[in-house]
């Protein structure tokens, strides 16, 4: 866990890649304050593929 402005947000990291990972949920409700950070997160991500931006890799 790492703290932002008073805000905890999730991490991980990768010993191979010696890169850290953070949860884009915890991240944007650190930075928006939103009361639904989830939502808000979907709502972005939908509207930006709708633009053509590939932010996030698809998975299933």
């Amino acid at each position: 866990m790492q703290i932002f402005d008073k805000k905890r947000i999730r991490t991980a990291w990768d010993d191979e890649s010696e890169k850290w990972y953070f949860s884009v949920v915890d991240v944007v409700e650190a930075l928006t304050d939103s009361t639904n950070p989830r939502s808000y997160w979907k709502v972005l991500k939908h509207r930006l593929i709708k633009e053509g931006n590939e932010l996030v890799t698809n998975c299933n």
